[in-house]
């Protein structure tokens, strides 16, 4: 494995972090405290600045009007777009529209694609993933309780969702829903469709996805069968299709987030006196900086090497669990310790650090908790060591 950078990423990483330095960072003082995400009109805004700078949804294909990148550039330019609260919005390589994005590409037809897919590309549209529910599906899908049954030419779901992401001011839905042969299946729906109803948004901890999270409930919703998304009864097997990169952005995205709340704990211990000399000058805030820089490092050899690997044509359901452990474990101990390192100034609004360490609290157990990914590692481990024996 050569990680060494190409000239031409190495210039796509300076002028990705240049236009977040200049263009992005400036207007994270526009969303509103009470906000539980950016608003329509600053992601509009957003987004016109990333097209402009050419920048926009570098994840998604050339021909869907994307950059094509690679998993290894995407680790790179991810993270350098991370370094902002509002930089995923600005990119579009935001969750849930990242992973979906990514999903379309891979299962869509080619009317879906134009439909949803080529606009949503574009930044003119945004989309949830309605599979967390309230009393069923969490970490473990086959728990599915809303239902889809045949009806003619159309399939009819009933159930409800919450935790959805982005759900509020989406344009479409990929819905997961359970068949009589208990099955899943995903799909496609105008979220302005009669038979889904926004409940409510939900009062989280985080406040970086434009729409917060939602609860949505499905009323009969009739679906026509050309909106179904891939083939009937493969939803479980298209959910890993989405999960296992989308897991892995998630690591690149918070890297530039803790990157960013060390950068911050840095200069103030390296301006602050304290005792009669600067605060990095003390064990106790210098042992805290290297160990950041340790945990740095850690989380980023872990999402290169996943990276290179999806980058091989690999599956990595394993490779992904383990960097979503290690990462967001990592990336939390860097922002916790920069908090720490910032006394009261880290607990207040007067710093950034407050803001990402809410924000990336909820890094450990979405897209799968901790124990759930540890638990699913062990399993393999075990089996791969029986295999051996």
């Amino acid at each position: 494995m050569d990680f060494r950078l190409s000239d031409e990423l190495i210039e796509l990483q300076q002028r990705t972090r240049e236009f977040i330095k200049t263009e992005v960072v400036p207007l994270e003082t526009e969303q509103a405290p009470h906000e539980h995400g950016p608003s329509e009109s600053l992601r509009r805004e957003l987004v016109e600045r990333t097209r402009k700078a050419g920048l926009l949804t570098p994840h998604a294909s050339r021909e869907m009007g994307g950059l094509g990148l690679s998993h290894m550039a995407k680790a790179v330019v991810f993270e350098e777009a991370g370094y902002s609260t509002l930089g995923p919005i600005a990119l579009n390589i935001h969750a849930p529209d990242e992973g979906n994005i990514h999903l379309m590409e891979e299962v869509a037809t080619s009317a879906q694609k134009q439909r949803w897919l080529k606009p949503q590309v574009h930044g003119h549209i945004r989309s949830c993933f309605a599979m967390t529910e309230p009393e069923g599906a969490g970490s473990d899908p086959s728990m599915l309780q809303t239902y889809a049954v045949r009806d003619g030419d159309d399939y009819v779901i009933n159930g409800s969702k919450w935790l959805i992401t982005g759900a509020e001011g989406a344009n479409y839905a990929i819905i997961m829903a359970r068949m009589d042969d208990s099955t899943a299946t995903m799909f496609l729906s105008d979220m302005d469709r009669p038979g889904i109803r926004y409940v409510r948004t939900m009062d989280a901890m985080d406040r970086c996805f434009t729409g917060g999270h939602g609860v949505l409930a499905f009323e009969n919703l009739r679906v026509p069968a050309q909106d179904v998304l891939g083939e009937i009864g493969k939803g479980f097997k298209y959910a890993q299709v989405r999960l296992a990169p989308a897991r892995l952005t998630h690591c690149m995205r918070w890297l530039g987030q803790a990157r960013r709340a060390h950068d911050v704990a840095l200069d103030h211990a390296r301006r602050r006196q304290a005792f009669g000399k600067p605060l990095a000058e003390h064990e106790g805030v210098g042992f805290q900086l290297a160990d950041n820089d340790m945990d740095l490092m850690t989380a980023r050899l872990h999402i290169w090497h996943t990276a290179w690997l999806l980058d091989q044509g690999e599956k990595c359901n394993f490779e992904s669990s383990r960097s979503k452990v290690v990462c967001s474990e990592a990336e939390w101990r860097v922002v916790d310790r920069c908090v720490q390192i910032l006394g009261g100034r880290g607990v207040t609004g007067e710093s950034i650090v407050m803001r990402i360490f809410t924000d990336m609290r909820a890094f450990r157990i979405y897209d799968g908790p901790s124990e759930v990914h540890r638990w699913s590692m062990a399993r393999k481990i075990v089996a791969q060591a029986g295999h051996r024996t």
